[in-house]
């Protein structure tokens, strides 16, 4: 009593330590303020002061009823924590010291205290740090959410009660968080991209919005991408097949292979829709930025990326994705036919091979639905009427930088940013997402040229040259499958017949020991 303090927050401040050293939590009470800014009297209460008022409830009416007075969904049951306390100080302002004395003082309370073990639980000692926050925002760029953040946290700081902050804490600071990010986040990523346009030399970035102002399409390619493009832009792929975020926009990367067999992306763009002007504008944005379109385009089945292809890269040769095809089949022809028979394999055998000549995929085509009397297929018939869009037999003529390859690296595409992204994530999420995805790309990629670089693979026959040279020249990766091909050729393979021209070229056959047939080559000498 009569202790006397120079504001009212050093007055609250007393008490919450004394609360805290008690094994309670206090709060702000009850003051009389006769005017704005003069505060004469001011009580501080144990937390558990007051009741919890009682809310009427309809028990006749089930949740999600028709009734327009029912609630659409359950609602959750939350416990109370008052309990009538009356323990409380109260302060007086004192007149003309302006000190705030104790007038007032209820040690008594009617509940007990919490333990000392426990006490790290109460609101008052709970609180994050600027670390911490920061930890959560910079798991975030990876797909860690907050509740694995504070698991991580707990793990290094040595248990829950050397945190300092409880899992709903973590939780609260990202929901608060993405509440105010929400009311500006397309302003935020747009201003954002605007300024790396700015400062980063060759960065690209292109936008629209509805005539209300709200982000229709954004696209976006930095100069590594660019570069990339031109060494790696051969043949690209355009997927409008991964995840939505909360807008309801989809994810759509321009991806290419690279020299180690390896996903690169060429650009990312983000659109509300799948219509075919929202496309045309997505691919003049690239063209834009890229200064042509690749030669070849592979894309899914959606028929407005297919007219927009057409009107806007009409010089782009376009392919269907062969995965997304086969994916496709045994939910089209049945998994019992897939499953139990060698069907779908022998399908695989003469899809999944660069090695046949249109005449000859035809040839095995109608042998094998005739096989399994499917020729009346309807789907299968669709599929083999567009066979030249999607069949790797008719594009022996075009350089397509290992597409047997790429239609599982689109899978591994999607599977790389699925990663990173969630259907929940704001747009300011999503852009740190796809840095940190792009960031671990092109690491890999280094670490891949590193290891081109300064690692010597084991040759296997060495009394050949053909191997050491492939490894001279290929990166390891590639290598590695070329070294198969030349064991195969060295131990299973023999020349059969040689014949030299007068125009320069030599005629020579190889025989395939593990093949019923003979292959023949024509070669220039040099």
């Amino acid at each position: 009593m009569d202790m006397t303090f120079d504001s009212l927050e050093n007055a609250y401040l007393f008490y919450q330590r004394y609360a805290k050293a008690g094994g309670f939590t206090a709060r702000k009470g009850t003051q009389y303020e006769p005017r704005k800014g003069l505060i004469l009297n001011k009580w501080f209460v144990c937390s558990k002061e007051g009741t919890k008022p009682l809310k009427a409830i309809d028990s006749t009416q089930e949740a999600g009823s028709s009734n327009v007075n029912s609630k659409s969904k359950i609602t959750r049951r939350v416990s109370s924590i008052r309990t009538g306390c009356e323990a409380c100080i109260r302060v007086k302002l004192i007149t003309p010291d302006n000190l705030y004395m104790v007038y007032y003082f209820e040690e008594s309370h009617n509940h007990s205290f919490v333990a000392e073990d426990d006490r790290y639980l109460l609101p008052e000692n709970r609180s994050m740090n600027y670390v911490q926050e920061e930890a959560v925002n910079a798991l975030s760029a990876i797909n860690v959410g907050p509740v694995r953040a504070f698991n991580i946290m707990r793990t290094l700081y040595g248990g829950f009660d050397k945190v300092g902050a409880t899992k709903v804490d973590f939780k609260n600071f990202k929901r608060d968080l993405n509440r105010y990010i929400a009311e500006y986040d397309a302003d935020m990523v747009i201003k954002r991209l605007r300024r790396k346009k700015e400062f980063m030399p060759n960065f690209s970035m292109e936008y629209l919005t509805t005539a209300e102002g709200v982000l229709r399409a954004l696209f976006w390619a930095d100069g590594d991408t660019k570069r990339n493009f031109n060494i790696f832009g051969d043949v690209v792929s355009f997927d409008a097949t991964y995840r939505r975020n909360k807008y309801n926009m989809m994810f759509v990367p321009f991806t290419g292979v690279d020299n180690h067999y390896r996903n690169v992306t060429l650009g990312a763009a983000i659109i509300g829709d799948e219509t075919a002007e929202t496309y045309s504008w997505l691919l003049n944005a690239f063209r834009q930025a890229f200064g042509r379109a690749p030669p070849v385009i592979v894309t899914d089945q959606d028929p407005a990326m297919r007219k927009a292809i057409q009107d806007t890269w009409p010089e782009s040769r376009h392919r269907l994705c062969m995965w997304h095809i086969m994916e496709k089949l045994t939910t089209k022809v049945g998994a019992n036919l897939c499953n139990s028979t060698d069907f779908k394999k022998r399908l695989c055998d003469i899809v999944w091979t660069d090695a046949l000549l249109p005449e000859q995929f035809e040839n095995e085509w109608g042998v094998i639905l005739a096989d399994f009397d499917l020729l009346n297929h309807e789907w299968l018939q669709s599929m083999y009427h567009i066979r030249d869009t999607w069949n790797p037999a008719y594009y022996r003529d075009q350089h397509m930088s290992g597409l047997m390859r790429t239609s599982s690296c689109f899978e591994s595409e999607n599977h790389f940013f699925g990663q990173f992204c969630n259907p929940n994530c704001t747009l300011v999420e999503f852009l740190g997402h796809f840095d940190s995805a792009i960031e671990a790309q092109r690491h890999e990629h280094r670490k891949n040229d590193h290891d081109t670089r300064h690692t010597n693979p084991q040759i296997f026959a060495k009394e050949f040259v053909l191997e050491q040279q492939a490894a001279n020249i290929y990166t390891r990766t590639i290598f590695f499958d070329a070294q198969l091909e030349i064991q195969t050729a060295i131990h299973k393979c023999a020349v059969g017949k040689w014949e030299d021209r007068e125009d320069n070229f030599v005629n020579f056959s190889v025989k395939d020991f593990s093949q019923a047939c003979t292959t023949f080559f024509q070669v220039e000498q040099g």
